[in-house]
């Protein structure tokens, strides 16, 4: 099949949905499918290298200033192409935190009603490199924020379009008055133009599918794989120190400070000598003062040199970053679709601890390895973590379950097989 995937670019960090897309692109072709990723927005930045032949759509910037000023809506291509630098991209995602809250609910709604908007100029640039350029089978949109898209991509190409369900609610929930309310109405509006929902996990599934009166018909879960190649040869002997480990955005709602309040519980207990808590993952420039916060707060507490961060590191240095942990723990204080942190820290033999909410119980009850504790509760989080850290053994157990899970699980080859069969059968209707 030849499929396109229409992803939105973060500019200069790793994210979840962009390297799920991206593995999924790579075993689409490892598979014999004509598969191409197109970014959306801002440059795609991935563990491995994106084909850097297929052009930006909807470059931040421009959509932007379309939005804002009327001259901006009929700019000359080679203004535009300036605009849509890589470089001026990146350095724009660099102070996305300066965008205010209505700005961004102005551009969700504008995007989720893109036929009828501003940015039609840049609409039919898709369109006719999709129709004369490259002429797929299916179009896939990596999420519900790009489906605006389906309706005129459905009319001009005559080919189903298919979209992937992975943590929209988040964002949409902490848009502003009135933007929040729009923006979901105008994605129910939305639902009659896919053609299939694949949802990331089913509990994100059925929560999409209850709050957007998704038809059963149109329902589909395909779990996320990872690319399991790199953790075949990790180096699994014990941590030398006991190390607790946080993977994700360095941000609030993933529950950091949580977990710097549970390692201090430990700490101040003096119950495991030795602990330390390594925290790793992307950071933007908007995230650095929440991030001086928790050291600081470390730090006031007395072991600041128990605590170490590592930002935006590489795949090389992630897997390095699992193989010295003892447990990881990333306790989210949403309702997370998915947590690709925990399938790559059980790929690596940890055991990890995570709240009992969202796709986390799914996810431990099909691979093991791991320990759920209450949501939002420190003494519980500290109590679980202490409880593996205080038995190495049975921790390493657990994670040799928790591998073992993973590999039998949530493999690559596995999510883009199930993924091909929703594609195949999409298309023959």
């Amino acid at each position: 099949m030849k499929i396109i995937q229409l992803t939105a670019g973060t500019g200069n960090f790793y994210c979840g949905t962009c390297l799920r897309d991206h593995a999924l692109i790579k075993g689409l072709a490892d598979l014999g499918h004509d598969a191409t990723m197109v970014p959306m927005y801002l440059p795609l930045v991935t563990e491995t290298p994106a084909d850097s032949d297929v052009p930006l759509f909807f470059g931040g910037i421009n959509v932007y200033l379309r939005e804002k000023l009327s001259l901006c809506r009929h700019t000359p291509r080679w203004l535009d192409r300036l605009l849509d630098s890589p470089a001026l991209l990146r350095l724009a995602a660099r102070n996305a935190g300066m965008t205010k809250a209505r700005d961004l609910g102005e551009l969700a709604l504008a995007v989720l009603q893109v036929g009828d908007s501003r940015q039609r100029k840049e609409l039919d640039r898709l369109i006719d490199w999709l129709s004369s350029h490259e002429r797929p089978d299916v179009v896939c949109l990596s999420n519900a924020l790009l489906s605006g898209f389906a309706r005129p991509i459905q009319q001009t190409l005559g080919v189903p379009v298919v979209c992937t369900l992975q943590g929209e609610d988040a964002f949409l929930d902490n848009l502003p008055p009135p933007f929040d309310a729009k923006c979901w109405d105008a994605l129910r509006a939305n639902v009659a133009e896919i053609a299939a929902f694949i949802a990331v996990s089913d509990y994100y599934g059925e929560t999409m599918q209850r709050r957007l009166n998704i038809p059963a018909a149109k329902a589909n879960v395909v779990r996320n794989g990872i690319d399991l190649s790199d953790f075949e040869h990790l180096d699994l002997r014990p941590a030398a120190v006991p190390t607790i480990g946080y993977l994700t955005q360095i941000i609030p709602g993933k529950g950091l400070e949580r977990l710097i309040d549970a390692f201090l519980v430990l700490k101040q207990a003096n119950r495991i000598a030795n602990l330390t808590l390594h925290v790793a993952g992307s950071l933007v420039p908007a995230e650095k003062p929440f991030l001086a916060r928790m050291k600081q707060k470390v730090a006031d507490a007395g072991f600041a040199a128990d605590l170490r961060v590592s930002p935006n590191i590489e795949r090389p240095d992630k897997l390095a970053f699992l193989a010295s942990l003892s447990v990881l723990s990333v306790p989210a204080t949403y309702g997370e679709s998915f947590g690709l942190y925990v399938i790559e820290a059980l790929a690596a033999g940890v055991p990890v601890v995570q709240p009992r909410h969202a796709a986390f119980p799914e996810v431990l009850t099909l691979a093991g390895g791991g320990i759920l504790c209450e949501p939002d509760d420190t003494v519980a989080l500290a109590e679980a973590l202490g409880t593996l850290l205080d038995n190495p053994q049975g921790a390493r157990a657990l994670g040799s379950e928790g591998r073992r899970g993973a590999f039998e699980h949530f493999g690559l080859p596995r999510m883009c097989r199930e993924f091909v069969d929703i594609l195949e059968h999409t298309a023959d209707q």
